[in-house]
């Protein structure tokens, strides 16, 4: 399992856009359905810092997400408005997990 945490603050007239171009990347996420794919995304409590953490069981579903156009549109809405704080991604490593039928150790 491959999980990814990216951290990023955005320029606060960039939130509310951002956070709809999220939506927009869940709700394909959600029809997907992919059992390998597990993604969500939360708002600091600055009201403009985002993490976003996606665990992958396998390369391909990776790319599932980073090919998908919402997703890619997301991205690219979000270079194009600049950062008050770059992002920041990191690889986890899972410890345990409180749904071992779907984040096996």
């Amino acid at each position: 399992m491959k999980i990814i945490r990216v951290t990023y603050t955005t320029r606060p007239a960039f939130v509310e856009q951002n956070k709809a171009n999220i939506q927009k990347v869940m709700n394909d996420l959600r029809q997907l359905n992919e059992p390998g794919l597990f993604y969500f995304s939360c708002l600091g409590p600055d009201g403009k810092t985002f993490i976003h953490t996606a665990f992958f069981k396998t390369d391909a579903d990776n790319e599932r997400l980073l090919k998908l156009p919402s997703f890619l549109r997301f991205q690219q809405e979000l270079k194009a408005a600049g950062f008050e704080v770059p992002p920041k991604q990191e690889l986890l490593t899972l410890v345990g997990s409180s749904d071992e039928a779907r984040f096996p150790q």
